[in-house]
């Protein structure tokens, strides 16, 4: 019977998508109360259908009801319950079903947001949307199956992948991850929509922003839970390994940050539309090249699932996707003509220009040692891979590039400025410059890379802090306000504003971590019998002895090893090497002992007999990787909170504008 309902469902929603989608191409092209009703009532339709398939495979997992196929490959009763809700998104078939519900909860929220704005462009997007949401829904109902029946099925099953049974960020990152993802598909349709409108105006520039915003804060914060599941997890140590697949989620996350800075460009002086409108597109399809990486088997990486047919369905999308944008653009482009122009000369226009080209720069950088193998592979033959090296010596210099511009655009003003406003917008900010760098160096900073970022980061801090309490000390001279009622004057007023520098100081905190944790950690590997001492920096670490831990999903072997700095006790760390019952080999758990200056992490190499081999390193700044990417994030929210406000505020007048639509029905 769950077999069937599932499928049921999926067929649904699969026959809700298609026909929506046609009903909003057709009613963006001749307006229509009715059809803009009934394309409205089957988005719904879609959203309803997919959440119905995602609760009906949670039910079967919670209930070990084996005889669906996707139950079969990952469920078991040993497992705790948290990792049979969780295991909806530990597998490729399952993985795709939560994308669809997903994109379910995005179309119909923005739909529901829209229902009465824009007219002419709405119809248009959630065409675009249904279709993206046709596609997924044709993947589930025929390359994946995950409600596929087991005709005689097993009592038991082997559980998900080991590795996402170690650490909770499983249960938050997957999530976090598809809602940076597929919520692309949203500011990707509307795109779509002004260039199938032939018109891109500050109206309609918002709400494609707020959408976009949305989906970063999400990817942004994705991107950082993953790095720190793989801190916690894997063991050797570091977050970011340029994986394929974590460049996957970093390739989007590029162009859509270039794509929000354009993006002001556009609401401000009305130039840069057709490239903001590139940007976004780009975005999706970096998403839709991300999802085929991940989902295809063509990369070996722990992040990645088996390969399938999926695979090669995704790359159909994916060709089809991009056909579709190139010939839209070739067609439509043109008439998204400026309004403006960007002034030459030293300027805040001109730093937004060229921090979305060194994005852009970034993006081909990733991108090309990405899928370079790929492409090489697939002409000759021959396997190679494009390590750590290159990516390290060709984005290091770009993103300390990025970190610099980030500081002088907003230290200058809109418009060409003149010799005294360089000197009083640039100078200023050299002395916190010099001190961030002199207090790295005197730390111990040596690495060139190192310091530069220091001291571009201190400089960017200076006029982050300065330009976000600027509005502040304004109202404190011209109206004799105090500190306390100016600040909340000024944050009402410019919240947008105010939660760009917050985003702004997150990022200088987390690429100067990125640099101090990259080169000026230390490291050594012991062998220790039990009572054996050893140490690193002001570290001295015992091992106390080894204990047995035996869990219903796994069995697991824990080193007692008791931790001092300088003398005092910091108590003991447990790392763990976990044996499941259907994985050949162990899986190591390192230990963390997290400090705001420093990390202590430990890691299992091997157990032999009473002895433990161990690797110790410490990690300075990561932490703050993680605190200033909650900064980051908490920036974005703080932006995004008055543009929905008055989204919300204005769609009573903006009702009365879909009258056009009414009366052509």
């Amino acid at each position: 019977m769950v077999p069937t309902l599932g499928r049921t469902l999926i067929l649904l929603a699969l026959l809700a998508a298609s026909a929506g989608s046609i009903v909003g191409f057709a009613t963006g092209a001749r307006p229509s109360a009715a059809g803009w009703k009934w394309a409205r009532r089957l988005a719904y339709a879609f959203a309803a259908f997919m959440a119905l398939a995602n609760l009906t495979m949670e039910y079967a997992l919670l209930t070990h009801d084996f005889s669906v196929s996707y139950v079969a490959h990952v469920g078991s009763r040993a497992v705790p319950t948290w990792v049979s809700i969780v295991s909806l998104w530990s597998s490729l078939e399952g993985s795709i079903l939560f994308w669809g519900l997903v994109m379910g909860v995005y179309v119909s929220v923005a739909t529901w947001r829209k229902a009465g704005d824009h007219p002419e462009y709405m119809p248009y997007a959630v065409g675009v949307w249904l279709a993206c949401g046709a596609f997924f829904s044709f993947l589930l109902a025929g390359p994946a199956q995950p409600f596929a029946t087991i005709p005689n099925p097993a009592l038991d099953g082997p559980g998900p992948n080991p590795l996402l049974q170690n650490h909770y960020l499983m249960v938050i990152h997957p999530p976090f991850l598809y809602s940076g993802y597929v919520g692309m598909t949203i500011p990707f349709g509307l795109a779509c929509a002004a260039l199938l409108v032939g018109r891109l105006g500050n109206d309609f520039i918002r709400p494609l922003r707020n959408f976009l915003l949305v989906s970063w804060i999400f990817l942004t914060c994705a991107i950082v839970l993953g790095g720190w599941w793989a801190y916690e997890v894997l063991g050797w140590g570091g977050y970011w390994a340029w994986d394929p697949v974590e460049n996957a989620s970093f390739l989007p996350w590029l162009t859509a940050t270039a794509a929000l800075h354009s993006a002001m460009l556009v609401e401000r002086k009305g130039v840069l539309k057709g490239w903001t409108v590139i940007l976004v597109l780009a975005t999706y399809l970096l998403t839709i090249l991300g999802t085929f990486m991940t989902r295809s088997g063509v990369f070996n990486s722990v992040h990645s699932f088996t390969q399938s047919a999926i695979g090669p369905t995704i790359l159909v999308f994916l060709a089809a996707a991009l056909l579709f944008s190139l010939v839209l653009l070739a067609l439509r482009v043109d008439s998204l003509g400026s309004e403006g122009r960007l002034e030459t000369g030293p300027s805040r226009d001109v730093m937004f220009l060229v921090q979305n080209l060194l994005f852009v720069l970034f993006t081909f950088t990733v991108l090309l040692g990405t899928v370079f193998p790929l492409v090489v592979e697939a002409l000759r033959g021959a396997q190679m891979s494009v390590g750590r090296p290159y990516f390290d010596k060709l984005s290091v210099p770009i993103g300390v590039a990025l970190l610099f511009v980030m500081g002088v655009g907003p230290a200058l003003p809109w418009g060409r400025a003149t010799k005294q406003q360089l000197r009083a917008a640039l100078l200023p900010p050299l002395l916190g410059a010099c001190v961030l760098a002199a207090v790295g160096f005197a730390l111990g900073v040596r690495n060139l890379w190192t310091i530069l970022a220091l001291l571009f980061g201190g400089f960017t801090a200076q006029v982050t802090l300065s330009e976000m309490f600027l509005p502040v000390r304004q109202r404190m001279r011209a109206r004799g306000e105090g500190f306390a009622e100016a600040f909340r004057q000024a944050q009402t007023r410019g919240r947008r504003r105010f939660g760009a520098y917050i985003v702004h100081a997150g990022a200088v905190v987390v690429i100067a971590a990125i640099a101090v944790s990259s080169t000026m950690g230390s490291s050594k590997e012991v062998q220790l019998n039990q009572g054996e001492t050893t140490t690193l920096g002001p570290y001295q670490l015992t091992f106390a002895g080894a204990e047995q831990l035996s869990e219903p999903h796994r069995q697991s072997v824990l080193a007692r090893v008791d931790v001092s700095k300088n003398g005092r006790s910091l108590g003991t760390l447990l790392p763990r090497m976990s044996q499941y019952e259907n994985q050949r080999e162990p899986i190591g758990s390192p230990a963390v002992h997290t400090g705001l200056t420093e990390d202590l992490y430990l890691s299992i190499h091997n157990f032999d007999g009473p002895s433990v081999g161990l690797l110790v390193l410490i990690n300075p700044m990561v932490s703050w990787i993680w605190i200033a990417t909650a900064i980051m994030a908490l920036g974005g929210l703080v932006a995004l909170v008055p543009s929905l406000r008055g989204s919300t505020a204005a769609a009573p007048a903006a009702g009365t504008a879909a009258v056009a639509l009414e009366g052509s029905s």
